[in-house]
């Protein structure tokens, strides 16, 4: 009796893990997806899944996300779902990718984020009125300013773009007295999302790239100050 009992159960259970993974699959849906741009990565789920096209499986009532990725355009976020009241994906779906606008306004540097040494053979007095009008040609707000010490610093000054907030700022400090030698320091930071609060600190993080507006304010203080 035992024998006879034993056997059906182990034919249910071998058909369940059997069917199991074929159901999930038989509901699954396919979309074709293509970029604009032949070299965008795609990401499915936060996996790598291919350059320019890839298939996109949506297994039945299951959701995946697309995001696409190309270094001076905008990121691209799509949710596909597979569920019972959801509408059917499309078989296809094209990403037209858009310019990032905060790339555009800006250029790649290795001087932003660093302390830079100016060496001047004016007079303390005359370098740090120099220093003053030309950086106040670029920021309007100085924040701290203090000859006797050598100290300056402008208040940030927040761009918000589609995908991204920029905060830049000037700081500068007496490096030494014999000879006068300044250092120099442009902050360019980003927080990777629009309209970020210049006060969340936190949120912000140094930028390679520096707004085009400000590319030119070291050139300046190191020509002028020589």
């Amino acid at each position: 009796m035992t024998k006879k009992i034993t056997f059906p159960i182990l034919l249910i259970t071998m058909l369940i893990m059997f069917l199991t993974p074929a159901t999930a699959f038989a509901g699954k849906e396919e979309v074709q997806l293509s970029t604009s741009e032949t070299d965008a990565e795609i990401y499915i789920d936060g996996k790598l899944m291919g350059k320019g096209s890839a298939e996109v499986v949506i297994l039945s009532n299951s959701c995946v996300t697309v995001r696409v990725e190309k270094i001076g355009y905008l990121t691209e976020t799509i949710t596909f779902c597979n569920k019972k009241h959801d509408a059917v994906p499309p078989k296809t779906y094209y990403v037209q990718m858009a310019r990032d606008d905060a790339y555009d306004a800006s250029i790649q540097t290795d001087i932003a984020n660093i302390d830079i040494e100016l060496k001047t053979s004016l007079s303390e007095t005359d370098a740090w009125k120099l220093i003053s009008m030309i950086i106040t040609s670029y920021f309007d707000v100085i924040e701290v300013t203090d000859r006797e010490t050598g100290y300056l610093r402008t208040s940030w000054v927040v761009q918000s773009f589609q995908q991204n907030t920029i905060r830049t700022r000037m700081i500068v400090k007496l490096g030494d007295t014999d000879p006068l030698t300044y250092k120099i320091k442009l902050v360019s930071e980003e927080s990777k999302k629009p309209g970020t609060s210049v006060k969340n600190d936190e949120l912000y993080r140094e930028w390679d790239r520096v707004l085009r507006k400000y590319s030119n304010v070291i050139d300046e203080l190191q020509s002028r100050l020589k």
